[in-house]
């Protein structure tokens, strides 16, 4: 094997290792979900997210704010939004403070819808991961709260 190679790999190979095993992580948790949202409520995983983010505080998002929750394009979350209007599940309205800006609302439809999913959504997770006991989740969750913080950090240095 190239030298440079071998010691590239070699010096980083913790790093390497929890990128892929967090990679995994989300993937296998991302697959379920999706799978059990599709069998369960004939939907998708990125409808789902759009929705719950509308019903989330703060309420009445504009296209921009739910674009940066959700960290996907503009583009991306105007397909969703139409889809989900032609069912009735949502609702765009002029900013009554600035008539450029959209928000966008859940209808009645895509409150029920919204208070069925997320609580199903909840229970699938604490399946998921109830082998892992709640202290070490605890520990977990307080280290990738500092891995973001540190990723965060290192992105605007």
């Amino acid at each position: 094997m190239d030298d440079h190679i071998e010691g590239h790999t070699g010096s980083h190979r913790l790093e390497t290792r929890v990128w892929l095993r967090m990679l995994a992580c989300g993937n296998l948790i991302e697959n379920e979900l999706r799978n059990r949202l599709r069998d369960e409520f004939g939907t998708t995983l990125a409808r789902f997210d759009v929705l719950a983010q509308i019903a989330r505080p703060p309420s009445e998002p504009t296209m921009s704010e739910l674009s940066q929750r959700l960290m996907v394009t503009k583009g991306n979350i105007t397909d969703v939004i139409g889809r989900l209007e032609a069912e009735q599940l949502v609702v765009r309205r002029r900013d009554a403070a600035d008539a450029r800006v959209s928000r966008v609302h859940l209808t009645p439809k895509g409150r029920r819808l919204v208070g069925t999913m997320v609580p199903a959504h909840n229970e699938w997770l604490a399946q998921l991961l109830r082998e892992f006991d709640r202290d070490r989740l605890e520990q977990l969750d307080a280290l990738l709260g500092q891995l973001r913080a540190a990723l965060r950090a290192a992105r605007g240095a």
